[in-house]
C-alpha cells in the first residue's frame, strides 16, 4: 500500500506542478464565465440603434406601422419599385424600404429591402404589430356587422394564457415546483463533461504508460514495484489530479455565479424570486423584462441549494467511478502497444461505447423513460453519462444506488483483468498485439 501512496504522489506532484495545469484550471472556467457573461449581457442588452424605415403603404390601413423602439417609420408616396430600392435608400440614407400590398388585409405578405439583415427582434415586432393591426380592423367590422352588444368585451374574455407548472414530488410527497427542461439541461451538460474528461484523463494515463514503456523506465519500475500496484498508482493519481481541477472549478463557478447575479440581477433576491408569485411586480420594480425574469425564476427553483449539494455529490461519484473504469482499460491498452497508432485499434470499441453514451444520454432529455435509456443508466459503460440525464427528471434512491453498485464492481473487475494485461504486456515490445494475444495474456 505505501508503494502505492509514492506512486500517487509522484503522479499528482508531477502533473500538478506543470504550466499546463495551472493554465486549463484557470483560464478554462474563466473562459467560460466570459463566454456566458456575454450572453447574458447580450439577452439583457436594449436595441439602441436609431433606424429609420421607409414604408410605401398601398393598402387601406392609416398607419399600419408605428414607432418600435428606435426605429421610426416613415411614409412615402413614391412609388419605388423593388429594382430602384438600392438607389432610394442609398440616396436618403434610410435603413430599410417596406412594402405594404393593397390586399394586405386577405394575405399579408410584406417586404422589406435592406443593405443589411433586419434584426429578427425587429422583424417579429414589425410583423406583431402589423399583425394586430389587421386583426382590429377585422374585429371591428365583425362587430359592427354583427350588432351585438358588448362584443368586443365578449371576445376578449375568450383569450385565455395557459401556464403549466410542472411540481415535482419527493420520495415523501413533498410537492416542489421546478423545470425538467433546465434540469435535463444541466444534467446533459454535466453528462458531456464527465464524458470529455473520461477521454482526457484516461488518455494521459495510456500515454504515460506508453512514454514510460518506450523510455525502458517501466523496467527499473517494476524490479521493485509489482505491476499491479504501478497501475493502480498511475490511475488513481491522475484521478487526483482532475478531481482537484474540478474542485477549483466548482469553487470559480460559484464565485462566477454570484458575481453575475450582482452585476446583471443586482437588486433580485434569489430566495424572493423562488417564492414570489407577483413577477410582474418585480420586473417593473426592478426595471426588468418580465419573461427574462421568468426564466430566471424557473432557474431559481430548479437550482436550489439541496439540488446543488445532491447533484454535485452525483457529478463527482460518477466522473471518478466513470473514469477508474476507463482508465484501468486505457492503461491495460497502453502496455500492450509501443505507440498511440497501434493502440488505435483496442480504443475503437471504447469510443464506440462512450459516444454510445451520449447519444443515449441525448435521447433521454427527449423521452427519459425509453427503455434503452432506462437499462443504459445501469450499463456501468454508459451509466456516468446517461444517469446524470436521468436524475433530472427523478431517480428512485434505489436505482441510483443499483446504477452506482453495479459501476464499482465493474471498476474493480476490469481492473483485475487489466492488471494480467498490463503484467505482461508492460515488458513486451517490438510486436503489435492481436485480440487474440490478449485473450491468452488474460489466462497467465
Amino acid at each position: 500500500m505505501n508503494k502505492i501512496l509514492i506512486i500517487i504522489g509522484r503522479e499528482f506532484s508531477t502533473r500538478v506542478k506543470k504550466k499546463s495545469f495551472l493554465i486549463t484550471t484557470i483560464a478554462v472556467p474563466l473562459l467560460f464565465v466570459a463566454f456566458y457573461a456575454f450572453l447574458m449581457w447580450m439577452m439583457l442588452k436594449k436595441d439602441t440603434q436609431n433606424r429609420q424605415i421607409a414604408v410605401i403603404n398601398a393598402s387601406s390601413i392609416e398607419t399600419p406601422l408605428e414607432k418600435i423602439n428606435n426605429t421610426d417609420f416613415v411614409y412615402t408616396e413614391e412609388n419605388i419599385s423593388q429594382e430602384a430600392s438600392a438607389d432610394y435608400l442609398q440616396k436618403h440614407g434610410y435603413y430599410a424600404i417596406l412594402w405594404i400590398p393593397a390586399n394586405v388585409m386577405e394575405e399579408a405578405d410584406i417586404t422589406v429591402n435592406s443593405f443589411s439583415q433586419i434584426p429578427p427582434e425587429l422583424e417579429g415586432n414589425i410583423r406583431s404589430q402589423l399583425r394586430n393591426k389587421i386583426e382590429n380592423i377585422k374585429k371591428a367590422a365583425v362587430i359592427a356587422e354583427t350588432n351585438l352588444p358588448d362584443l368586443e368585451e365578449k371576445l376578449e374574455a375568450t383569450k385565455t394564457p395557459v401556464r403549466i407548472r410542472t411540481l415535482k414530488l419527493s420520495e415523501t410527497g413533498e410537492a416542489k415546483e421546478s423545470s425538467s427542461t433546465i434540469a435535463s439541461g444541466i444534467g446533459f451538460v454535466a453528462g458531456m463533461a464527465i464524458y470529455m474528461f473520461i477521454f482526457l484523463y484516461a488518455s494521459v494515463v495510456m500515454r504515460g504508460v506508453i512514454e514510460e514503456k518506450t523510455n525502458r523506465i517501466i523496467e527499473v519500475l517494476v524490479s521493485s514495484v509489482k505491476p499491479f500496484q504501478f497501475l493502480m498508482g498511475k490511475i488513481v493519481g491522475v484521478a487526483s489530479v482532475g478531481l482537484v481541477q474540478f474542485l477549483i472549478w466548482i469553487v470559480i463557478g460559484l464565485v462566477s455565479v454570484i458575481a453575475l447575479q450582482s452585476a446583471f440581477m443586482p437588486n433580485i433576491d434569489m430566495e424572493s424570486l423562488r417564492n414570489t408569485t407577483d413577477l410582474a411586480t418585480m420586473a417593473q420594480t426592478n426595471n426588468l423584462d418580465l419573461e427574462q425574469l421568468e426564466i430566471a425564476k424557473n432557474i431559481a427553483q430548479t437550482i436550489d441549494p439541496s439540488y446543488i449539494i445532491g447533484f454535485l455529490a452525483a457529478f463527482v461519484f460518477f466522473f471518478l467511478a466513470g473514469y477508474l473504469l476507463y482508465a484501468s482499460m486505457f492503461a491495460a491498452i497502453g502496455a500492450a502497444v509501443d505507440n498511440e497508432t497501434d493502440s488505435q485499434q483496442f480504443m475503437t470499441p471504447l469510443t464506440i461505447v462512450l459516444v454510445a453514451a451520449l447519444y443515449i444520454g441525448i435521447a433521454a432529455m427527449r423521452n427519459p423513460e425509453t427503455s434503452i435509456v432506462y437499462w443504459a443508466s445501469f450499463v456501468p459503460f454508459t451509466s456516468p453519462v446517461v444517469m446524470l440525464v436521468r436524475m433530472a427528471f427523478g431517480v428512485p434512491t434505489w436505482e441510483l444506488l443499483l446504477s452506482a453498485t453495479l459501476l464499482i464492481a465493474a471498476f474493480v473487475f476490469f481492473t483485475w483483468l487489466s492488471a494480467k494485461i498490463y503484467r505482461v504486456g508492460i515488458l513486451m515490445y517490438g510486436k503489435k498485439p492481436s485480440w487474440k494475444e490478449l485473450y491468452k495474456w488474460l489466462k497467465y
